[in-house]
């Protein structure tokens, strides 16, 4: 017998109290022990962001919420400012491009993080750019952006920023209404601790008065008619009821834990990480600037594709690769969502194996004894 473990910056493990939860008799989405739980879920997720509007909730995967965050606030033939950075950064430029937006492209190295001030020459000298979108974290690389510094230099120039916190938000500290964020996104698969399929976006009041002279087509990602819809605690079209209550659940168990330890633990569980890639003798893919979400690995000498499928079909650890211009260069370790510190000391203690299988030299133990040394602070 194996055991599987998901180390994946998402899907990411489920806890059992969400899968019972899950696992009830549905529910009718018009009635009104539906209605119950949605009151309750939106709630939750004010509170998750941290902001006073309400959190649309799409059934799609995050991309859904990205989708709805440019066809709600711009029009073909207006400008928007793009972070590109990685996989997802270049996803935010797409769905510009998709829908008639120019996409103005502010490209960043992999595994680096935007610099403000590349943002603010940016804006200076287009003042027809409406709104910058942009990462909390940059999954495909690890890599966590400056998300207030962007905001402040959004507002200076007058303009909306949007922030995909799809591998942020549950994860570290971002505050969408004090920081003057517009629009912010997340997915269920993350730290939220649920299957894929829910897409969140919070919008600013700014946000919505743009949406409301929008004119890129929308019919399912209308915003303004799912906020209707959720202020009486429904929704627009069907539902994905079990999910829902899943989210019911999983937004209780953060806040029995708390926003704040919840923010140290991913913290804690990343310089673990980090530690113990760093003792084995490999390098951090972005040393200056890495996100609590996930740890990003140099994987040379060694092929980090190898490194990644050895894990999963002989030991049962699954952990993601690199992606474009990094696949085979890294491998990537999550330490988010439903993630405690005996999941990352596994984790190391496969990793070493499968690397000193693949020929890398370094003590016996090392990872594992500087990732512990982290864990144990006090």
């Amino acid at each position: 017998m194996r055991k599987e473990y998901l180390m994946t910056p998402g899907p990411t493990t489920v806890p059992e109290r969400v899968l019972l939860a899950m696992a009830r008799p549905i529910i009718h989405h018009r009635m009104p022990i539906y209605e119950k739980i949605t009151a309750e879920v939106r709630e939750g997720l004010k509170w998750l962001f941290q902001t006073e509007q309400e959190v649309l909730i799409f059934a799609a995967s995050g991309t859904g919420a990205m989708e709805a965050a440019v066809t709600n606030l711009m029009s073909p033939g207006e400008k928007a400012l793009c972070i590109r950075g990685g996989k997802f950064g270049e996803r935010w430029a797409e769905i510009c491009k998709a829908y008639g937006v120019t996409p103005v492209n502010v490209d960043v190295e992999w595994g680096k993080a935007v610099d403000p001030a590349a943002v603010d020459e940016v804006l200076a000298k287009d003042k027809d750019i409406k709104v910058v979108y942009g990462q909390a974290t940059e999954t495909s690389t690890g890599v966590r952006y400056p998300v207030k510094a962007l905001a402040d230099v959004a507002r200076k120039h007058d303009r909306m920023v949007v922030i995909d916190g799809i591998t942020g938000v549950g994860v570290f500290d971002i505050k969408m209404d004090a920081w003057g964020i517009d629009g912010l996104v997340t997915g269920s698969q993350k730290a939220l601790m649920l299957p894929p399929g829910l897409a969140f976006l919070a919008l600013s009041e700014r946000a919505y008065k743009a949406a409301a002279e929008s004119k890129c087509p929308k019919y399912y990602f209308n915003a303004a008619k799912e906020l209707k819809k959720l202020k009486e605690n429904t929704t627009q079209f069907t539902p994905a009821v079990s999910l829902i209550v899943g989210l019911q659940e999983s937004l209780r168990m953060l806040k029995e834990e708390g926003l704040e330890n919840v923010f140290a633990r991913h913290e804690k569980l990343a310089r673990a990480s980090r530690a113990a890639v760093l003792a084995m003798g490999l390098k951090l893919y972005a040393p200056d600037a890495a996100s609590p979400a996930l740890t990003a690995a140099l994987s040379a000498p060694l092929d980090g594709s190898k490194v990644m499928k050895t894990l999963r079909d002989s030991y049962g650890v699954t952990i993601a690769g690199g992606q474009d211009q990094a696949k085979g260069k890294i491998f990537r370790i999550s330490h988010m969502g439903y993630v405690d510190e005996w999941n990352v000391m596994l984790t190391i203690a496969a990793l070493e194996r499968v690397c000193m299988e693949l020929g890398l030299k370094f003590e016996h133990g090392a990872g594992m004894k500087a990732a512990l040394a982290v864990i144990c602070e006090k």
